[in-house]
Order: C-alpha cells, then structure tokens, then sequence
C-alpha cells in the first residue's frame, strides 16, 4: 500500500466518530446465520467483538447467548455503544493493542471492520488473544446487486459510495486477497486457510432512512460538502423513480458476508 492510499485508509477509518449517533441510528445489524457460522461456537463463549464501533455485531452476539467484550478505538463510537448496551464489557482499544489477556477469548469477530486492521501487527496481537483453536472471522453487511434496483442504486451511489467489498462479487474479489495472519508467519500468529461464505440479509428503510444510512459511509463522510450533497440528492432522485422504493417502507435486499480462519 502506498503512502497516500495509508492516508486515505487512515482518514477512512477514523470518520465514523462524529456521524456516531447516525451510524448507531442507521447501520444495519447482521444476519443471525453468519453470526453462528462465523463463531462456531456453543452459547457462553467468551468472543470478542474488535472495532466494535456502536455495538451492532455486539448486540447480534449478546442475543446469541455468547460472552461478549467490546474493543473500539473511537471514544464517540465507544459511548453509544455503551449507552445501547450498559451491560456489556466495552473497552477502550484497537486491533493492534488489545486490553486483554493471552488466551482469553474463543473468538475474535469484527464487524465491517477487519480490512481497517494493520494485520502486520494485528494479526500476532489477535493470536495472542485468542485460545488455541480460536476462531478470527471478519463480517461485512454488502447489497444484493442480484435484484435489479439494487444494482441501478449501486451505479447512482459511485464507487466512492458502494465500493470494495460492497456487493457479494466484489467483497470475495476483495477479500480472496486480504491480508490475514498466514499459515507460514510466526507461531504466535499461525492461522489456517480462510473460508467465505454469504448469508441472506435484510433492512427495512424508507428512502430518506436509507439515504441517511448512506451517508454514515466513509467514502460520503470524507467527501467535500457540495459533493456530498449532490451524490446525496442523485441517489434521493433515484429512489424516487423506482416503484420498489418510492413510497413507503421497504426491504433493502443485503447478504451478510463471512470470512474466517481458525489459530492453529
């Protein structure tokens, strides 16, 4: 990666803060299926939800019966988690210097979240964390571009809005070659190969809750004001021209995607 693709990383990552209380308002939750796929394992695991952000993978895993601890880097994301969910652990902490104990938990979950990590150093801190045999898996909520409306809104919205990793083509494209802990690094860091898969998913929205879900993506949140505003009201333009959307509420179709690798 490049100097100025790191900036852009880095200026990515840490824009969700000030949109907290809209991200909390308006992200999705996951879809139930992956959450038991992604873990594999039985209720009262201990797991650790990493990049935890306002708590959505967390409140998914709570209802499973797991475990939880929060970690989130971000103090805006951090309170809202803790005020949706007074009862769960939630730290201060990141990916790469985990607030936990070797061996402490039997799976490592990040929700929209791992390609943020700097594997070179996360990848042997995650390990560290986990017991022997525990599970790392990443998941990201991504539009079915399978039905028709959905991939005219991903056209309208821009790369910049629906990028990598935002549809289920390009999030296995993405993630085939993301970095996760090799099963040739150190010890300390050993992982097996990974696995995808893809779960049916799905948001009730109006058009202007889904424009406000939107707007809590990085690329629109980094964007310059009158740019924003104008891929705002072409997307609102949008919705306005399709029956599926035009009036009232309705499904957004979604997949809840899963990658996972086990610590040998």
């Amino acid at each position: 990666m490049t100097d100025s693709s790191q900036g852009e990383s880095r200026l990515h990552a840490s824009s969700f803060g000030a949109a907290a209380p809209a991200y909390a308002a308006h992200r999705p939750d996951y879809a139930q299926a992956a959450l038991t796929w992604a873990r594999q394992l039985a209720p009262g695991a201990r797991v650790l939800d990493l990049g935890a952000g306002t708590g959505k993978l967390t409140a998914g895993l709570v209802a499973q019966g797991a475990e939880v601890t929060a970690v989130e880097p971000d103090p805006a994301m951090l309170a809202e988690l803790r005020r949706a969910l007074p009862a769960v652990r939630a730290l201060e902490g990141s990916a790469e210097s985990i607030p936990l104990p070797d061996g402490s938990v039997d799976a490592v979950l990040a929700g929209n979240a791992l390609h943020w990590f700097d594997m070179a150093v996360a990848g042997p801190e995650i390990a560290r964390a986990l017991a022997p045999g525990g599970v790392l898996a990443g998941l990201w909520n991504v539009l079915d571009d399978e039905v028709d409306w959905v991939a005219g809104l991903a056209q309208v919205a821009g790369s910049a809005v629906i990028g990598p990793r935002d549809t289920p083509a390009s999030w296995r494209a993405e993630t085939t070659g993301m970095h996760l802990p090799r099963p040739d690094a150190a010890a300390a860091a050993r992982f097996g190969s990974p696995e995808q898969d893809t779960f049916p998913h799905g948001q009730r929205r109006s058009a202007d809750s889904l424009v406000a879900t939107l707007a809590t993506r990085a690329g629109l949140l980094v964007m310059p004001a009158q740019e924003r505003t104008a891929t705002l009201t072409r997307i609102r333009d949008y919705l306005a021209t399709r029956p599926e959307t035009a009036s009232g509420d309705f499904t957004l179709p979604m997949r809840t995607a899963v990658l996972r690798t086990r610590k040998l």
